[in-house]
């Protein structure tokens, strides 16, 4: 584990914990204004202090935390769940879980958009008896 004593960016942190897939990703999050320091936003340099609370927005979820530890290289979901305390408060969550059962699935809902070979055909006979 590649535990760091001296300064540590905000980026690589995120990055570091698994809050996003790419350090890159971490760095557009901090300059869009979407990670948050005592309700300010932050740059993707700022510098990471065990005890920090940062909010964050992303794709999937808001998440709130406080840093328990500072981890520079990516390491397993199960190690870095170590270094940070997850705030988030429950109903926060709720609606994130729920949502992605019904919106992320990639199908649509049934007999809801196109028509079926069936009932195309259905229809294609009634136009032609009309």
């Amino acid at each position: 584990m590649a535990e760091v004593k001296e300064k540590l960016r905000i980026d690589k942190y995120l990055w570091a914990i698994r809050v996003f897939k790419t350090r890159s990703l971490a760095s557009e999050a901090c300059e869009k204004g979407k990670v948050k320091f005592k309700g300010d936003s932050i740059k993707a340099s700022k510098a990471v202090t065990v005890g920090d609370e940062y909010e964050i927005k992303t794709e999937a979820r808001k998440w709130i935390i406080k840093v328990t530890g500072l981890l520079a290289n990516r390491v397993q979901y199960a190690e870095a769940v170590k270094y940070y305390i997850d705030l988030t408060p429950s109903e926060e969550l709720e609606p994130t879980k729920t949502q992605a059962t019904s919106f992320h699935t990639g199908k649509r809902l049934s007999k809801i958009g196109r028509p079926t070979k069936k009932e195309r055909r259905d229809l294609d006979d009634f136009v032609e008896d009309v």
